[in-house]
């Protein structure tokens, strides 16, 4: 056996409800592409968001359950990335301009005709393959250079850069951006007294809270080991204090226990306004913010005697904050709380199984999860 195993071949879907039509499209591009069939526009759907290696959609336009105008509208309005920005071919007749019309407006990539032949198909199908993979990498080469491959945040200067077309934008149109800076308080005594491996937790809950609360338009970086900074476009200091204040009793709720102690996790926070501050540049906004992160009043705690960090438990975890988690990548950070994470979910499943027949056992699983305690 060679050591060496041959490229994968680059999988096409093809949606048509048409067992002929299918098969002749299949017999034209089989060896040079991996075919996938389906009937129907669900079906086809479906496959779409189960298979993460098709490539290319090729779909009818008129088919039962869905057709090939709903497919479309679904590729190019989901949340997937490799989905939404998939080429898509559409068969279609000649004759009928006003569909291929309603097609292209509906961000079909190209059209088919049923009697297409062989080097044409495969020459389209090779173009928009090669295409598809180009974008790809321009994308992680762009990442690259905007996220940090510690935090998975944008860089402090793709910050800086979001943070100046903002204020281009806002003194252009009468509008107005702010700057939050929120830093963990006492971090490094924090540390010192639960360990690193906890105080990394801890950032890393952090970090996944605060980028699920933040909203679509603002930009959230890490700025230190234990800071983030947030551009705020559209908001004055009222809503941002608010933000603030919202965030600081979500963190407040969320402390680490020792043998009965609990140790609450604080934060402080400096605020920044383009309008307030008379619209100074984005880095002395950035500045001005850091500058005013105002210490709180320290909480009067009992001392906790350094122990190993494993018996220290970990701060609750709610699904939500799990989820952001997960998608960071960080399973890690979850684990330790998948038996309080099992049982609030527990409900869910029963009802689950009582209205799908799953064949689950969640009766089994909650007896199971007792016994863990």
């Amino acid at each position: 056996m060679s050591e060496t195993a041959a490229p994968a071949l680059p999988r096409v879907l093809i949606v048509d409800d048409s067992r002929m039509v299918r098969a002749t499209i299949v017999k034209h591009i089989k060896g040079r592409f991996d075919p996938r069939e389906e009937g129907d526009g669900e079906a086809g759907w479906q496959t779409l968001m189960l298979d993460p290696s098709i490539q290319v959609l090729i779909s009818d336009l008129t088919m039962p359950k869905l057709d090939g105008y709903g497919l479309l509208k679904r590729v190019r309005e989901s949340n997937i990335a490799r989905i939404r920005e998939m080429p898509v071919i559409m068969i279609s007749g000649d004759e009928d301009e006003s569909a291929r019309n309603r097609a292209k407006e509906n961000g079909a990539t190209d059209f088919i005709t049923k009697g297409i032949g062989t080097v044409e198909l495969v020459s389209r199908l090779e173009a928009l393959v090669k295409l598809a993979q180009t974008q790809s990498e321009l994308e992680a080469m762009a990442k690259q250079v905007m996220v940090d491959p510690e935090s998975g945040l944008p860089t402090g200067e793709y910050l800086k850069q979001q943070g100046r077309q903002a204020l281009a934008l806002a003194q252009r149109h009468g509008g107005e951006i702010s700057v939050i800076v929120v830093e963990i308080e006492d971090f490094d005594a924090f540390v010192g007294k639960l360990g690193r491996a906890i105080g990394d937790q801890l950032i890393r809950q952090f970090r996944a809270v605060l980028s699920k609360r933040v909203r679509l338009e603002d930009t959230v970086s890490q700025t230190g080991p234990a800071q983030f900074t947030v551009v705020c476009p559209g908001i004055g200091l009222d809503d941002a204090r608010a933000f603030a204040n919202r965030l600081d009793q979500t963190i407040r709720n969320a402390t680490i226990s020792y043998r009965g102690e609990r140790v609450e996790v604080r934060l402080k926070f400096g605020f920044a306004n383009s309008r307030d501050d008379e619209w100074q540049t984005m880095t002395h906004l950035l500045q001005l913010a850091e500058g005013r992160a105002v210490q709180e009043e320290e909480m009067a705690a009992e001392p906790i005697a350094p122990e190993a960090v494993e018996e220290a438990p970990l701060p609750g975890l709610g699904i939500e904050d799990a989820m952001a988690l997960l998608n960071a990548g960080d399973t890690e950070g979850v684990k330790p709380h998948l038996a309080a994470i099992a049982a609030q979910l527990m409900p869910l499943l029963k009802f689950i199984e009582a209205e799908l027949k799953l064949g689950m056992n969640p009766e089994n699983a909650e007896s199971r999860l007792r016994n863990l305690d």
